[in-house]
């Protein structure tokens, strides 16, 4: 069953998410964690840290190693095991709990392009 869509919000709203293309870089493992991963993302200008909780989505998390993929760059970091986060992965499927893939460009964009 689909879930309801959230209510109404305004175009200013979904403006204030920047939301980038980025290049996964490397994938290691988070120790004592079940689920979390340390992502290096490259923006083109710059690099970040975020980490996710793939672990018991992916048989091989590192298998995303080299996939462009879109973030939230402008969430405000926040430490998961003690590990900082510098933005959040979008992926499709988890809310609806599907098995998780990652939403990435048609064909290879430079890394830093903004999503919208």
């Amino acid at each position: 069953m689909t879930a309801p869509i959230k209510p109404t919000i305004k175009f200013e709203d979904l403006d204030k998410v920047d939301i980038r293309i980025g290049t996964i870089e490397d994938v290691t493992d988070i120790e004592n964690s079940d689920k979390l991963v340390r992502l290096i993302v490259n923006f083109g200008d710059h690099k970040r840290q975020i980490v996710v909780g793939m672990k018991k989505e992916r048989e091989n998390p590192k298998e995303i190693v080299g996939k462009q993929a879109l973030f939230v760059v402008n969430l405000e970091p926040r430490k998961m095991m003690g590990e900082l986060s510098e933005g959040m992965i979008l992926d499709i499927g988890y809310a609806d709990k599907v098995t998780p893939v990652l939403a990435m460009p048609e064909k290879p964009v430079p890394d830093g392009t903004r999503a919208g």
